[in-house]
């Protein structure tokens, strides 16, 4: 009896946890892009590189999910991005600090998460798909151009990404999405900015409105960022968009309007643009996309008409290989510049610069 009784609570055991393991469950995910790229005109000469993380970023990350009963789950998210020619770390970076997070969700009381992670610029409008650089010249074809004078805090050139929808991230922050309701969902975000004796100090907040149904969504999205330096002034950048998409037959279209304001100088700039993509088989789609960007006074007025365009053909559901080529020209005096031509001598020397590539993405 003893030796059938212990048998038997061993058995229950590992049905419980057996059990306990099928309601929880933790994912191992990436991607990796790499190719070469032409670039027109680099300080005045042409350069042919190999460049990575520009049919999308080169991601390795975690997801859990483990159910806790009553419609309740909870989550994490790591992710690491990386360079993946050199296999290093990005610029400034470190393991997870790309996203790093953990939450509470529930289908009736909506989803919470606190950590590293995207703002609602990123949340809303890019991940729903309302970018035309997405189905186009990718991490080429986001918002940069003749600004230089944007003079964006911790920015690579001041007007990298100026829009903040190329992923970029609210530390030390707490994020709330509602269910949906009849195709319609908000959010509300806050940073901390950890400043003792000032709750105010180095803070931000974002919030976005979606809705979303059958083949047509449309999203809102606000963020202000407060930069703080002990003795200095504290700096606010406020960005606000709006976009949407529609899908019919083999065609998917979409359009954006996005905005930067930079209290410390004044500076302001904003874009639209349009973009679509067409399905030619189930395996080779391409897109194009055109974009207009227009600053004031502080940035001399300056403007610029950005073209780009792609073919992607899948090899799989996993690999694509694409060609993409994106164009930029600048106001009479300015000088262009597209995203992702960081270095020293990544601005042309004239109005125009465009860029060619070839390359190779993969999905794991």
């Amino acid at each position: 009896m003893k030796k059938t009784q212990i048998a038997l609570a061993i058995l229950a055991s590992t049905l419980m946890a057996s059990a306990a393991h099928a309601q929880s469950s933790v994912t191992l995910f990436g991607l990796i892009d790499t190719g070469i790229t032409y670039v027109s005109n680099q300080s005045g000469k042409s350069n042919v590189k190999m460049d990575d993380g520009v049919n999308g970023p080169n991601l390795w990350g975690m997801r859990g999910v483990e159910d806790l009963g009553g419609g309740t789950k909870a989550i994490f998210e790591l992710v690491n991005q990386f360079q993946v020619n050199n296999g290093s770390f990005m610029p400034n970076a470190s393991l997870f600090s790309r996203t790093a997070l953990v939450g509470l969700t529930n289908e009736r009381a909506g989803k919470i998460t606190l950590g590293n992670q995207y703002d609602f610029m990123t949340d809303a409008l890019y991940f729903a798909g309302n970018d035309p650089a997405e189905i186009s010249g990718h991490f080429y074809a986001f918002r940069a151009g003749p600004f230089k004078k944007l003079a964006l805090p911790s920015n690579a050139t001041g007007a990298f990404d100026w829009d903040r929808m190329a992923g970029e991230r609210i530390s030390n922050s707490v994020k709330y999405v509602t269910p949906v309701f009849n195709g319609f969902s908000a959010g509300a975000m806050y940073g901390f900015g950890n400043v003792a004796g000032s709750i105010g100090a180095g803070n931000s907040t974002s919030f976005a409105l979606n809705y979303a149904a059958n083949s047509f969504g449309a999203n809102a999205a606000y963020t202000n960022i407060k930069y703080y330096t002990a003795g200095s002034p504290q700096v606010s950048v406020r960005n606000w968009g709006v976009g949407a998409h529609y899908k019919f037959g083999g065609w998917f279209t979409n359009a954006l309007f996005t905005t930067v304001h930079n209290s410390a100088n004044g500076a302001s700039v904003y874009e639209g643009s349009v973009g679509a993509q067409y399905r030619i088989t189930p395996a080779l789609a391409a897109g194009a996309s055109y974009m207009y960007m227009k600053g004031n006074s502080v940035v001399d007025n300056n403007h610029a008409h950005q073209a780009a365009a792609i073919l992607d053909y899948s090899l799989s559901k996993r690999t694509d290989v694409y060609v993409l080529g994106v164009y930029q020209r600048a106001s009479s005096g300015a000088l262009a510049q597209l995203n992702g031509m960081n270095s020293a001598d990544g601005t042309s020397s004239g109005q125009t610069q465009a860029v060619a590539r070839v390359g190779l993405h993969t999905r794991f």
